[in-house]
């Protein structure tokens, strides 16, 4: 890609001078692309565009000087659809050309990074693809759906030197960072544990459909990708998928990166020395899921215990939050979520430490955006607020829960070998199988 220097000057005077994305709509955004330079253009491709892959797209249209120019789904309806949005939103759509197989967009040599927002279990695969092809990547969370799918991505960066953004928003929003500073002035005390918990009151599975043929449009063999070849059902597709394991890892892997992200941060953990967990299917026995719509989990650390406590069907969680993270110190509680944060004094206390409710102030998918559009044009991967390698951590973590619920044991794991120490569980556990001839590249 050429020289950014040009655009950089600008974009951060727009910031300096106070002036937010959020700020602007799509047709300033317009106006003010049409004023850019060719060399100071980045040029995306999106690759799956239903749920949190559209919400990119848009965010990346709020950033001056990104053209939307290419749109990838395995649907048809969707790329359609999209299509229309993208027309209602002022994009010459005339300019924006749509696939089904994503290695053809990835061909394209004007295409200076993609968005992945496809099911879990298609993250790898691509984003390894694309930064083989030059490419940057944005890729939603979980980065991947197995831990050896995690490394594999981390080599992928490292071996192809390219800008590769996890889809965990929250670490460029200003409060996130602000609770985090404060957890770690030594204000709370000694912090001996850390909660984390999500109650999901508007998240449910499908009910238990038949099997059916695909809708028209679908390419459903592409769908499927290296997932074990099933007939098609319903209730397994689009928003669904996360509840099954072919595909994901249910609310843990959902949600629980983006929450988990933040207690390893303020803690500044690393991984865990042992894993429990217990749960099951409590609250819709009848409906059509695999992973546990309720699940607590114990990770031991030195020093605390991390808890993870999650609940489908009800909002009612710890300190009347549908989900949040608590630094349980000896002086106070801090309490955070993505409305805000304060801090609750502890009454044996005699350190007396308080802090009211600091609320949300800024939009956090827009600002993570800035972020890697801006580490895409001057090459400065450190800059990247959630790189793959921070992504990765993350995602092991919590799939380390989902493994010990899986298997219904209390695990240890090995920090210098990097599994668990009952071999049995690795060869179970740490790879989903690849099936109908895809491999995952293991470099």
């Amino acid at each position: 890609m050429s020289d950014r220097r040009s655009f950089l000057q600008q974009s951060s005077a727009l910031l300096a001078g106070g002036v937010l994305a959020t700020t602007f709509n799509h047709k300033t955004f317009a106006s003010l692309r049409r004023q850019l330079a060719p060399s100071d253009q980045v040029n995306i491709g999106a690759i799956g565009i239903n749920g949190m892959g559209w919400s990119n797209v848009k965010a990346a249209l709020k950033v001056p000087g990104v053209n939307i120019v290419a749109l990838c789904d395995v649907d048809s309806n969707v790329l359609e659809k999209r299509l229309g949005d993208l027309s209602k939103m002022g994009v010459d759509t005339s300019a924006v050309k749509t696939y089904g197989d994503y290695r053809k967009l990835l061909d394209r040599k004007d295409i200076d990074a993609v968005i992945i927002g496809t099911p879990d279990h298609w993250h790898a695969l691509i984003m390894i693809d694309a930064c083989q092809a030059g490419k940057d990547v944005y890729v939603e969370k979980p980065v991947g759906n197995s831990m050896v799918e995690c490394r594999a991505m981390v080599k992928a960066q490292q071996r192809y030197h390219r800008m590769v953004q996890g889809g965990q928003w929250q670490r460029s929003q200003q409060h996130f960072k602000d609770a985090v500073d404060f957890v770690q002035t030594g204000q709370l005390g000694n912090i001996r544990t850390v909660k984390v918990w999500c109650y999901q009151g508007w998240m449910r599975p499908d009910i238990l459909r038949p099997d059916s043929a695909p809708p028209a449009g679908v390419d459903y063999a592409r769908w499927l990708g290296p997932a074990p070849t099933r007939p098609f059902n319903a209730s397994r597709f689009h928003f669904h998928f996360r509840w099954f394991w072919d595909y994901a890892g249910g609310l843990m892997t959902d949600w629980g990166v983006h929450l988990l992200d933040y207690a390893l941060i303020g803690m500044k953990a690393g991984e865990p020395k042992s894993i429990a967990a217990l749960g099951g299917k409590f609250a819709y026995p009848d409906l059509y899921e695999e992973t546990p719509d309720t699940l607590t989990t114990l990770y031991e650390f030195d020093g605390f215990n991390l808890v993870w406590d999650h609940a489908m069907g009800i909002d009612n969680g710890s300190y009347g939050l549908d989900h949040g993270i608590a630094y349980i110190g000896n002086n106070g509680t801090l309490v955070l979520n993505r409305e805000g944060w304060q801090v609750l004094e502890e009454r044996q206390s005699k350190n007396k430490v308080a802090v009211p409710l600091a609320r949300v102030s800024d939009n956090g998918v827009e600002k993570h955006w800035v972020n890697f559009i801006d580490a895409v044009r001057s090459r400065k991967a450190e800059t990247l607020h959630c790189p793959i390698q921070d992504g990765a951590h993350v995602a092991t973590v919590a799939q380390m829960g989902n493994i010990s619920f899986r298997s219904g044991r209390r695990l240890a794991w090995d920090h210098q070998a990097g599994k668990f120490t009952d071999e049995k569980i690795n060869e179970k556990y740490l790879m989903k199988p690849y099936h109908n001839g895809y491999k995952l590249p293991l470099l």
